[in-house]
Formats: C-alpha cells, structure tokens, sequence
C-alpha cells in the first residue's frame, strides 16, 4: 500500500516518525511532502525522513497571503501526487492534504487536537473520509468544523503519549548546548503568533522571559518558531537565556528539564506526558484537551509571570505514554466504507 503524509509544522515530524516506522515494517511503501515553515524541514532531516518539499513556504499572519499560498500548494499537491497513485493520505492539522487527495479521488484521514482553529478545521474536516481527534473534543465541537459522529474516530489520552512510546532521553541534549546542570533548566516554547486562531500579541510571554533571562539560577533554552521570533528574543540580551540556532532534540530537553513553559500546545503536552510541570501561557481560546489537563492538575495557566518561581526537580512524576499502533489503526480507518 502506498501511503502519503503531508507535514506543515514541526510538530508533525515527532507525531509521524514513530507511525512512518510503523508502517513501513508492515511493508506499506510511505512518500512524505512538506511545507518550509518553522523547523520542520530540519526535523526531517535529523529523524532521517526522505522527503519532498511541495509548494511555496508558510505565508505568514496575513489572511489573503495564506490564501493565496494554500492555493499554490493545492496546485503543486495535486502535481506531486497524481502520478503516484497514492492508495490513502494522512495528515495532522494539515489541511490542504484531504483537499488536494479528495480532488484526487484518494481516501484521507485528518487529525487534530485543537479544535478552535476553526477555519483550517473546516477546510480539513469537509473534505477528508475520516477525522481523528483525542476523545476529550466534545461532539458539538467537530459537527460545527463539518465532522459528523460517522466520520469522526477518537482515541484516548494525548497524541504526544503515542509519539512518545518508548522513548528515552538523550543527555547530549543538554550537553551539546553547553548547558550548565547545576541552575534550573527550563524549556520555553514561542507563541505560535502566525497562526490565525493566535492573533493576538501575547504581552505575558515577554514578561516570562524577562522574568526568566534575569534570573541567574536559571537557564532558559527558547525553542522559536520563526527566524523573526529568534531575532526579537536574541535582541533582548537577556544573560540566563539561550536560543539554539536551529532544531534541536526538544523531546529530550523537555524530559531532562525542571519545567516547561510554552505558549503553545504540543510542548506543553509534551512535559505533561513525560511527568515534567509545565505552565501554559497561550493567550487563544484553551481546547478541550488542555482544559482536561488543567482540570487534572497536569497542567497550570500562568497568569502573570510573578508567579513562575523556577526550582529544580525534586522528583520525577511517572511519565505515560500509549501503543502508537492504535493511532495508525484510525488514521488508515479512511480505507473502510
């Protein structure tokens, strides 16, 4: 069988990498194409994922610049793939794949986790034979994106407690950034600001970082979306904080650290299923899946950065990860009637 997964963002590669493995040993043939945008292409690279990049980079904010890129890359998707003879396409919040596949008249499968990054959503949602979503999303949610209860397949839990099976550390992670163990490591994820459902500045995240690169008992390691992101926070000269220069192990740095501080999601997800404490200062409307984890503890909103009081791990919580085979069963879900 040949399969077609289409990755936008990043956090698509750590998502992927384990279900591409997966699929391969069971002897499907799988054909990877990617947008440039944020470090996507670099995680390719080092998770060591044959790839080919199709159509123009991310657009950035503006709303008729993403139209017309996604218009471009619908084009060059549907070049990329018509003499292939894909037999199903899989994808996570990269909705112009089930357009450009339905176009083709190949099955799809949509997945995401964040259900209020409507006008993607709707676009994916519609056009895809299946929509696989955590179980935390509530119904109503997803028949207003255009996912009936007969479309929709829902798992337990994160997606990052599947990506995350088995997995271990790497302490170069902290080595090869010159990382000193002795002062508080904290990771800190950037605002996803190019994001149409994150229009809004966040003034809190520059508080946090102010809070943090002045303190000198922590070190801070900033993982940027965007070379203008890296720009602005390198500008601020704050001594406790470190910007790598470009894709580094974040797994790894998140499970080596003393907490996790991101203005995103999938970090965030990230500390939670590793047992790592991590604090949410996303400045959009929370998901369902967040809410959750609010609800249970595993995750605090910060609401100013007075309260962030940085220490080292005492004790590790117990992390809690999930057969990634299970996942891949619902994504190739799209090949059934």
């Amino acid at each position: 069988m040949r399969v077609w997964i289409d990755m936008t963002n990043s956090p698509h590669v750590v998502f992927f990498r384990p279900l591409a493995g997966l699929l391969e040993a069971r002897g499907h043939e799988v054909t990877i194409s990617a947008r440039d945008f944020a470090q996507t292409l670099e995680l390719l690279e080092d998770a060591g994922l044959e790839h080919t990049v199709v159509g123009p980079p991310h657009a950035g904010a503006s709303r008729a610049g993403k139209v017309r890129a996604m218009s471009a890359r619908l084009r060059a998707l549907r070049r990329f793939a018509r003499a292939r003879d894909f037999d199903v396409a899989v994808s996570h919040a990269s909705h112009e794949l089930p357009l450009a596949a339905r176009s083709l008249g190949v099955p799809s499968s949509y997945a995401f986790d964040y259900e209020f990054a409507r006008v993607q959503h709707g676009f994916g949602c519609r056009a895809a034979h299946r929509v696989v979503v955590p179980d935390a999303i509530p119904q109503d949610r997803l028949d207003r994106l255009g996912a009936g209860v007969r479309k929709v397949r829902r798992y337990p839990g994160l997606k990052e407690e599947y990506y995350l099976h088995g997995f271990t550390p790497d302490p170069r992670a902290v080595d090869e950034l010159g990382l000193d163990r002795d002062r508080t490591l904290v990771v800190v994820r950037t605002p996803p600001d190019v994001s149409l459902y994150h229009r809004g500045s966040n003034p809190l995240f520059g508080n946090v970082l102010e809070r943090l690169g002045t303190d000198p008992h922590v070190q801070a390691v900033v993982l940027p979306r965007t070379d203008e992101q890296r720009a602005e926070i390198t500008g601020r000269g704050l001594p406790s904080l470190l910007v790598p220069d470009r894709a580094v192990d974040a797994q790894s740095l998140v499970a080596l650290s003393d907490l996790v501080v991101s203005a995103g999601g999938t970090m965030n997800r990230e500390a939670v299923a590793l047992g790592v404490p991590a604090y949410t200062t996303f400045a959009g409307e929370l998901g369902a899946v967040d809410r959750m984890l609010v609800g249970e503890g595993r995750l605090r909103v910060l609401a100013s950065a007075d309260a962030l009081v940085p220490a080292k791990r005492v004790e590790k919580a117990e992390s809690t990860t999930r057969d990634p085979s299970q996942l891949l069963d619902l994504l190739l879900s799209a090949l059934e009637p």
